[in-house]
């Protein structure tokens, strides 16, 4: 039975590993946020100096580990077996959990993951042994460290109201001070800002990426004899005096003498500081519970301490109250796969995408629906807004809105580049909020998570800064909605999760162990599988593009490729709905249906784009803006008949209706066919854009639709003579009567399309012609 620990323990040294993958894949977005969005530093930079921080602050890390070992339950009051039920529920859970959140692309905070799930799993071992041991429910308070529960709890409200609160009044003082103009400023001015702003990133380093390491409570001559710990919280108005004193000198000195720009200089030093911090102080998220399951099975099998032998059920884990270093050839291992994680992990790309969405200064596809609280937020702003309108002058609204006036940036059509999410200005702003919040939190003991911290100072310094405008706000506002509802998700289902598990060990730990931990691999390689195929079919799917060109005639050509895209995409939906209505087969008709309306949902977003379209048309070309308006519409009947195709077939069969008749599948495959024949021509024509094979695709059209009229006129004199079914024949009539919408809607737009392209054509060759003359 022993044996059962040593397995248990390599297994959760797979766990720690697996869990650091999966936990800096989550946490990533704290650090890396303002550098990418601001795009102040090339991503390769970004990504060592972040590593570097990594690497230094796992080192520092050791004496963080004990909070996973006595910081949420008091080990004394367990025996061996139970911790170790208690860690390997932690982890297992803590794996899936965060995995899961990474997969969806939201940011969640690894602190409170762990905080509950160690609540949850030693609560559920604490009523276990209280239940057998004929018990009460009050002594639950000697096995779990209230106070700390508690101290989670009131630190994620802290986090979130404080962080987005500070987070929008100092962007909004810098905005003003500073306007978009920041680069034009005496040279003083960013010289003053880099001193405060480097200030607070620096006594950031000192408070929390030092000050709460192991390394910390050690105490040297230079201090007076003081811890380092003490000294730096005796010492706070010295060092930041110091501090402010020759970051201001030596930023002025840079900017005059070397013309460094200040505010990127500052965002290096606050990407470093919080990889630091975050390395140094999370890192027992991670590998705490298995270091402090190693630990706990070195003190059972060591005779020195277990000098009575006693077995697993009987050995008291009173050892782990204590002090104990963790060997850095772990903190090292850690930190390197910490930095792999970094660099090659795609779903960290994919949380870093939804926090820089939401804060963006820019238009993006927003991610999230609006809903009544973010309705309700919204308004609730605007009518403050409105309300501040009639107390200030308008002469001070007036400068007010001079400094918060965003520069505009065209980018000339034949250069492709991404434009940064937000400036340098905010990305300092955030860097250097959430430093300094961190920081008084940690010296006042407060556990303050640095993902609440970071992502709700982004989100305050987006409203302050009028990111979020009135096209956008209730998307961005239900966003961040949607991310705080996940943190609150995430510790509820931490606790309950873990609980869950360290009862299932708990009642069979030899058989139950094995298959937990494989189910947990298994999910954990089906979702990483998932999430890289759903990523290459993103990458290689046709999407559609907006069109730029600013002349009907380069207008015909951008669309063309749309055409060739929704005529392809439309064929296959079109095809699979037949199929699927043929073999009865409702997981084709199910994906199907995710297709069509992904698919609609694109020609929506062109429409939507309409606006900044006709704004981008030249003054002798507006022409082009009914040929793009009327394609669209064209589009959108073609979509909405593919949607109602695909939803009608798919209701038939999810209701388990009357299979269709062998006569109409087959006549149904026919108009399936010649409609493939008339989709693969089109395409084929806007794909080599060979526009005057669209002349003889329409010379088809009576045939077509000839066909089509037959096949209703057949199932007509069917339902009068031989149907018995009158939801096959409801379908099929609406089948093909939606048929005969999506071909005239796809000749509408064939039609259209040969027409501006031969109009477009003839003055241009009517110019040439003249040349010739000319000549």
């Amino acid at each position: 039975m022993d044996n059962i620990y040593l397995y248990m323990i390599i297994a959760l040294a797979i766990l720690a590993i697996a869990d650091l993958v999966v936990g800096v894949s989550n946490d990533a977005v704290n650090f890396l946020n303002s550098a990418i969005g601001s795009k102040a530093i090339p991503f390769k930079t970004i990504m060592i100096v972040a590593s570097l921080g990594i690497a230094i602050g796992a080192v520092f890390s050791s004496g963080m580990m004990e909070v996973a070992r006595k910081g949420i339950f008091n080990p004394g009051e367990f025996m061996f077996n139970e911790i170790m039920i208690i860690f390997m529920a932690v982890m297992i859970t803590d794996i899936l959990l965060l995995d899961f959140f990474n997969s969806v692309g939201m940011p969640t905070s690894t602190t409170v993951s762990i905080v509950f799930e160690l609540l949850g799993a030693s609560v559920a071992m604490a009523l276990i042994k209280i239940g057998h041991d004929g018990g009460d429910f009050s002594d639950l308070l000697n096995y779990i460290n209230t106070s700390k529960a508690s101290q989670i709890i009131f630190g994620i409200l802290l986090s979130v109201i404080v962080a987005f609160t500070i987070g929008a009044i100092v962007q909004w003082v810098s905005r003003l001070l500073l306007s978009y103009k920041f680069e034009q400023k005496a040279n003083w001015v960013g010289a003053l800002f880099g001193g405060i702003a480097i200030t607070s990133i620096t006594y950031f380093i000192f408070m929390k990426g030092i000050g709460g390491t192991n390394y910390a409570k050690q105490s040297f001559d230079i201090t007076g004899g003081e811890t380092i710990q003490a000294f730096l919280e005796h010492k706070v108005y010295l060092i930041v005096g110091i501090s402010f004193a020759f970051w201001s000198i030596l930023s002025y000195a840079l900017i005059s003498f070397t013309k460094t720009n200040i505010y990127k200089l500052t965002i290096i030093v606050g990407t470093f500081a919080l990889a630091l911090a975050f390395a140094g102080n999370d890192l027992v998220n991670f590998i705490g519970p298995s270091t402090g399951a190693y630990q706990a099975y070195q003190d059972f099998i060591n005779p020195a301490i277990n000098v009575d032998g006693l077995s697993a059920a009987e050995f008291s884990m009173k050892s782990l109250s204590g002090k104990a270093p963790t060997p850095t050839i772990l903190l090292l291992v850690a930190g390197l796969v910490m930095v792999l994680t970094l660099w090659f992990s795609t779903k960290a790309k994919s949380v870093v995408k939804t926090s820089l969405d939401l804060s963006s200064q820019s238009e993006t596809k927003e991610r999230f629906q609006p809903n009544f609280l973010s309705r309700g937020f919204v308004r609730s702003a605007m009518l403050m807004s409105q309300m501040s309108s009639y107390i200030l002058p308008e002469s001070w609204q007036k400068k007010i809105d001079k400094q918060f006036e965003a520069p505009v940036i065209t980018v000339s059509k034949d250069k492709k580049i991404e434009l940064p999410a937000f400036d340098l200005v905010r990305a300092a702003v955030n860097l250097m909020v959430a430093a300094v919040l961190i920081s008084i939190a940690t010296s006042y003991k407060l556990p303050l998570s640095t993902t609440y911290v970071t992502f709700m100072v982004a989100m305050g310094s987006s409203l302050a800064d009028r990111a979020w405008g009135a096209e956008s706000a209730v998307y961005r506002v239900a966003g961040v909605l949607n991310v705080i509802g996940g943190w609150f998700f995430t510790a509820f289902s931490a606790f309950v999760a873990a609980a869950l598990v360290a009862y299932l060990l708990n009642l069979n730990l030899p058989v139950v162990f094995p298959i937990l931990l494989v189910v947990a691999f298994a999910l954990l390689i089906r979702s990483s599988i998932a999430h890289n195929k759903k990523a290459k079919e993103a990458k290689a799917e046709d999407s559609l593009e907006k069109a730029e060109s600013s002349s009907i005639q380069g207008v015909i050509i951008e669309s063309a490729k749309n055409i060739a895209n929704v005529v392809k995409r439309g064929n296959k939906i079109y095809t699979n709905a037949i199929n699927g209505l043929a073999k009865q087969d409702l997981i084709l008709l199910k994906k199907n249906k995710r297709q069509i309306v992904k698919l609609s949902s694109e020609v929506d977003e062109l429409r939507d784009n309409i606006f900044y379209f006709i704004k981008n048309l030249d003054d002798s070309s507006v022409g082009a803006s009914n040929f793009y308006i009327h394609i669209l519409g064209y589009l959108q009947d073609m979509t909405q008949s593919l949607e109602y195709i695909t939803k009608v077939s798919h209701k038939h069969v999810n209701n388990n209706h009357k299979k269709l008749k062998f006569n109409q599948i087959k006549e149904l495959k026919e108009v399936d066919e010649r409609f493939e024949i008339l989709f693969n021509n089109t395409k084929n024509a806007f794909e080599t854009q060979s526009f005057e094979e669209i002349g003889l695709i329409l010379g088809r059209k009576e045939e077509i639709i000839s066909l089509v009229t037959n096949k209703i006129q057949k199932q007509v004199e069917r339902t009068r003579n031989e149907e018995s079914s009158p939801k096959n024949t409801t379908l099929y009539f609406s089948i093909l009567l939606e048929t005969k919408d999506l071909l005239n809607a796809t000749m509408n737009l064939l039609e259209e399309y040969y027409t501006a392209h031969d109009s477009s054509v003839k003055p241009a060759k009517i110019s040439s012609a003249s040349v010739v003359e000319e000549e």
